[in-house]
This record gives C-alpha cells, structure tokens and sequence, in this order.
C-alpha cells in the first residue's frame, strides 16, 4: 500500500497545488476515490507484498503494512477489495509563519472471519517552492527531509500568483479499506 499511497498522494497534492485560481486561503480539491478490487495470485510473505489480478486481466501491487495483523491469513485465490479516498488542501503560508511536518494515524484490524481492516492518515507539510519554469509550465516544490517534486502546472496564471521561496502548507487526509471476501 505503500507504493499506491505515495504515488495517489502526490498526485493528489500536485494537481491541487497547481490549479488553485487564487493562493489566498485554504483550498480543497473534491476527494479522490480508487478502488482495486480482483483475486490474490501471490503472495511474498517475507516482504509483504501481494499481487492482485483484476477482473480486466491487470495486475497491482500492494505493500502490506506491518500493522495489517491478519497478513498471514490472507490466501491466494482470495478475492479483495482495496478503496483508497485522498483529499488534499493547500494554503499559501504567510512570511515569518513556522513551517510544520506532522502525521497521525489510526489502523483497525477487520474483526470478522475474513482479514481485513482500515487505515486512516492526517500528514501536513511545509513545502518551499523552489523552482519556477513558465516556458515548460511547470513548479518545483521541497519538502521536510529532502522531499522534491515537480509538476507541469495545469493552470499557468498559478506562476504568476507565487515566487520562488513562497512557502505552502500542503494537508492530506488518506483512508484506505480493505476487505477480503
């Protein structure tokens, strides 16, 4: 799950980022709801990981925390259904305002017959913007730690509204739900 929630994560935190028409409050993008469902074809206990075949003949891939208790009942040839929600926000921080990086987190094990569970996480980060390419249309942020993303900018007037050095708090609310049939 690993890999789905960075990858849906950034997504979500770029296409907001870049489309707001004004930086001058918080804005939140409508949630974003992905849904993999199909049939467990292996499993690799040893790095949790398990590779799930769709009903349209596709694979994917999900890392398998280590608060997913109830890993090692999960079979092959199980059917599973996996919804991720993302709902991003971001604001445009005032000069001088602290910068903050802070996640929580909560999991519930499925208490049914079947593994199963929830998984809910709140991460708010300060990201500078750091680089600014009107020509190809596109923004470079960082992040606590390192964390470096760029993006084409869907809405262009955005370049116009930011400099580079602008700080942005960026907050991402993420649940994910998986069942096992």
């Amino acid at each position: 799950m690993k890999r789905l929630n960075a990858i849906l994560s950034a997504s979500g935190l770029m296409i907001l980022a870049l489309s707001l028409p004004s930086w001058a409050q918080t804005r939140t993008l409508p949630t974003q709801t992905v849904t993999l469902s199909g049939t467990v074809e292996t499993i690799d206990h040893a790095k949790r990981v398990v590779n799930i075949k769709t009903p349209d003949g596709k694979f994917g891939t999900i890392d398998v925390p280590t608060a997913a208790t109830r890993f090692d009942e999960l079979k092959v040839g199980d059917k599973v259904s996996i919804t991720y929600n993302n709902t991003v926000s971001a604001r445009l921080k005032p000069p001088g305002e602290p910068p903050v990086n802070t996640a929580t987190g909560t999991t519930t094990a499925g208490q049914g017959e079947r593994p199963g569970g929830t998984a809910s996480m709140e991460r708010t980060m300060t990201a500078t913007i750091s680089g600014i390419d009107k020509s190809a249309s596109s923004i470079t942020f960082t992040g606590p730690n390192g964390w470096k993303y760029s993006r084409r900018v869907v809405d262009p007037t955005v370049l116009d509204k930011v400099k580079v050095g602008d700080q942005v708090d960026v907050t991402w609310d993420t649940d994910v739900t998986v069942s096992v049939q």
